[in-house]
């Protein structure tokens, strides 16, 4: 049975997922893995969801304010074994809730163009593309999205 939990950036099985997240991210990004992960901090994340299937955390999700309408989407993972499921797509379901209830109009997110998988989540989702924003301006292999709620 998949349940939802709310929770902060100090759940310990939020970190154990980070830990798996940080590692498939180390060989996708390559030698662009130390730029990105200078903005993965998890922190202080107050807004941080854990979704398990029975008594196994599978995957997470996170946001936290960009602008004063926005929060942005971060550290989304499933587990190997959990992918193809669903479980991505209710936990940005429920990020995208929470965003709501907390008073925001829309979340925006990047991703790099080697997370296919990722891309078509976003895109499944209802996400659009966006130019580059922040620290992602510029960067090549960013693609950054938003949606309006």
């Amino acid at each position: 049975m998949l349940h939802l939990k709310r929770t902060t950036s100090e759940n310990k099985d939020f970190l154990s997922l980070i830990r798996q997240l940080d590692a498939f991210l180390a060989i996708t990004d390559g030698d662009e893995h130390d730029f990105y992960n200078q903005f993965n901090s998890t922190k202080g994340l107050q807004h941080v969801l854990v979704t398990y299937i029975d008594d196994a955390a599978v995957g997470c999700g996170a946001i936290r304010k960009y602008d004063e309408q926005t929060m942005e989407v971060k550290r989304m993972f499933t587990t190997a074994q959990s992918r193809g499921n669903g479980v991505a797509s209710q936990v940005l379901k429920e990020l995208e809730k929470w965003s709501l209830e907390l008073g925001y109009k829309k979340c925006v997110l990047e991703t790099g163009t080697r997370q296919l998988e990722a891309i078509a989540l976003y895109k499944k989702n209802g996400y659009q593309l966006i130019p580059c924003y922040g620290q992602y301006l510029n960067v090549e292999n960013s693609l950054c999205f938003e949606k309006i709620m």
